[in-house]
């Protein structure tokens, strides 16, 4: 099995792809909490708090979200 890499060990492109895929990620979640922050609750499926939540799996909640979490109005 083969050994994790820590970061000192990545090249830099490694290291530049990694960081890009946590600037969407955060981007990500911000403008979802955001948004979540801005709606009321009849303006969202499901309970807010589960929603936030969610926000927090990498990639997929958020993108969820955005996908089932709000009510067209």
């Amino acid at each position: 099995m083969a050994r994790k890499k820590n970061w000192k060990e990545l090249n830099n492109g490694q290291k530049a792809r990694g960081a890009l895929m946590i600037g969407v990620q955060l981007g990500l979640q911000a403008v979802a909490l955001k948004d979540l922050k801005r709606r009321s609750a009849a303006e969202v499926n499901g309970p807010k708090a589960a929603w936030v939540a969610g926000t927090f799996v990498n990639f997929l909640g958020p993108i969820a979200y955005f996908l089932f979490g709000r009510r067209k109005v």
